[in-house]
């Protein structure tokens, strides 16, 4: 992750994670949902170096376990995210049906086909975001729909047996402002 030398928190970030913290700071486990809600609050759905600093502040949480937080749990992002994000399966089942030519697939449709590595990282874990930031490419271990395999999600939508052709719809549909 690269941190922008200049990345500073707005006051209006500011007042939006202390009433998060106001409202949610005082039950338990309440780092979660503090991180969510701000993360959800963000125009390009990422938690920001300073927005984690600011919320360890706020809570009295220390920095490392904030951070900690933030990185353990797939659901949080620490780089922002395109306006559209596809998140291909990478389980056994979806593997062993196709979901590695799905994700090289989109990739390359999406001209992010250089950061994917040969077969030392298997893309297990990977997030890729287009340089016009429309689209944003993500791996995830498993779903557990494995019955329907491959599964893509796109958009918080999950699609189940998916082949190239259907993933490129999607695609067509979303880069045309359709859902």
């Amino acid at each position: 992750m690269q941190i922008a030398d200049n990345e500073v928190l707005t006051p209006r970030d500011k007042v939006l994670i202390d009433q998060v913290i106001s409202e949610r700071g005082s039950r338990p486990g309440a780092l979660l949902g503090i991180l969510e809600e701000v993360q959800s609050a963000n125009a390009h759905k990422h938690l920001s170096m300073p927005a984690l600093r600011y919320i360890a502040e706020g809570t009295g949480v220390p920095p490392a376990r904030v951070y900690s937080a933030a990185t353990f749990y797939a659901l949080f992002n620490l780089d922002p995210q395109g306006d559209n994000v596809i998140c291909v399966c990478r389980g056994t089942a979806c593997h062993t049906r196709g979901s590695r030519d799905l994700l090289e697939k989109v990739c390359l449709d999406l001209g992010v086909c250089s950061h994917l590595t040969s077969e030392g990282n298997e893309a297990d874990k990977l997030s890729l975001t287009t340089p016009d930031r429309k689209f944003t490419i993500r791996t995830v271990a498993c779903f557990g729909q494995c019955a329907l395999a491959p599964v893509v999600e796109v958009n918080h939508h999950i699609l189940s047996h998916v082949n190239e052709r259907t993933l490129q719809r999607e695609v067509k549909a979303l880069s045309q402002g359709r859902e």
